[in-house]
């Protein structure tokens, strides 16, 4: 393996012709330098799309009402209903997989937007009327103050949360934000802190461009009687949250006099869901990835065996007088293997360094001018690495092998009366 006069002799047989090698090398360097960036271009993607997702608790779920598609014990088809305080207590009681429901009701309905004042300064916010629990679901940093609490629900203070963006539009630098008060709709709310989403994108603006004001007052201040627009609710940790999403869902129909088989009636959106989804995609985006490197590798093999068998037709007097002068046929087929091994694997981890620096080029620059949207830390990790040196030996020397057999066959006294 370690043979002086062998390795010589491979460096002065690649060397010969350094066009016709590093052409060859060159199929081998470009199918693993693209697999190292197709595969680490998935990874920043789903990164990215991690991230934008992130904070939202994996066993959470969302709930909302529609109108009925189903006419059901008297009551039409179409019908427009709403859930009630009650029904949110009820889950509480009658479903002992809920760990915490979160009720939200909004002003202007889903994304809807209000003029919140303070003095002479207006902005454009979401208003939510939210519990404690809800902060469970969709987790936050806080960077003043304090979160809603369980007193301000039940005393229903007229208080409120802020993002960090409302902060920024009406207040100013250094203005002292706790214990100031803001209008909306006319009423007027004292803040008590200031948080920001974890969350990026688009879920996040909207976090951070929002007015949080507990659940019960904001009932009362808005006259929403007992109303809940929708909730959030987390499932048990032993509990897989799509089984207690249909479950809750059930319930809840079989309250409101829904059809069992009515699945227009009740929206529901939950985390894993989504996460399996995205989680399949990126798999499939991976294993593509893994194919399309892999052929393009077999591609540049099959170069690496064709001019190895080039290779063994040039030599085919000094393989002779090498039988001659006594060497096995494992000898030289050994010989031709590590010639085609060697021009694999060097060519292999010239791509695979360049697939990885470029990885890392492209994340420094998404990181220096944080525009990289959805996409970002692109890489590859250290397994896929050493599995990629791996294949790349295998395929050096399966594309030695036809070469090598090639050799073997040579019989001492045709190859030297070959011309």
């Amino acid at each position: 393996m370690f043979d002086r006069d062998r390795w010589q002799e491979i460096f002065h047989v690649l060397s010969a012709n350094k066009l016709r090698t590093t052409l060859t090398a060159f199929g081998v360097f470009w199918g693993i330098f693209m697999m190292i960036i197709m595969v680490g271009s998935g990874n920043g993607l789903k990164n990215g799309v991690t991230r934008d997702m992130g904070g939202v608790a994996m066993n959470s779920s969302f709930m909302w009402t529609q109108s009925t598609s189903m006419p059901y014990k008297g009551l039409p088809k179409g019908r427009s209903f709403y859930f009630k305080n009650e029904d949110i207590e009820a889950i509480k009681r009658q479903i002992p997989e809920v760990e915490a429901v979160a009720p939200r009701n909004s002003l202007g309905g889903w994304q809807g937007s209000n003029n919140v004042i303070r003095g002479l300064r207006t902005g454009a916010f979401s208003i939510f009327g939210d519990e404690p629990a809800f902060f469970r679901v969709k987790p936050i940093v806080l960077i003043e103050g304090r979160l809603l609490n369980e007193n301000d629900l039940a005393e229903k203070r007229k208080i409120c949360v802020i993002g960090q963006r409302v902060k920024e539009m009406l207040f100013d630098d250094g203005e002292e934000v706790i214990g100031e008060s803001i209008q909306v709709n006319g009423v007027y709310f004292m803040v008590v802190g200031v948080l920001r989403s974890k969350q990026k994108g688009e879920n996040g603006d909207e976090e951070n461009q929002s007015v949080f004001i507990p659940f019960s007052t904001f009932q009362k201040a808005f006259n929403y009687g007992d109303i809940v627009g929708w909730f959030a609710f987390l499932a048990k940790e032993d509990q897989d949250v799509v089984e207690v999403e249909a479950k809750v869902k059930q319930f809840l129909m079989a309250r409101h006099k829904i059809h069992p088989e009515d699945r227009r009636a009740i929206g529901s959106w939950n985390m894993a869901t989504e996460f399996r989804k995205i989680s399949g995609l990126f798999t499939g985006i991976k294993w593509l990835s893994f194919v399309v490197g892999f052929f393009t590798l077999l591609a540049g093999a099959i170069g690496v065996s064709n001019i190895m068998l080039v290779i063994v037709k040039e030599r085919t007097k000094e393989i002779g007088i090498r039988r001659a002068l006594g060497a096995t046929p494992m000898n030289v087929f050994s010989q031709i293997l590590s010639e085609s091994a060697f021009l694999t694997l060097i060519a292999g981890i010239a791509g695979i360094l360049a697939g990885v620096w470029s990885l890392e080029g492209i994340s420094s620059i998404i990181d220096s001018t944080g525009d990289g949207g959805s996409f970002t830390k692109p890489g590859v990790d250290l397994k896929l690495t050493l599995a990629s040196l791996g294949i790349l030996i295998i395929i050096g020397l399966g594309a030695g092998m036809i070469p090598a057999r090639k050799a073997v066959s040579v019989k001492p006294i045709t190859a030297l009366r070959d011309e």
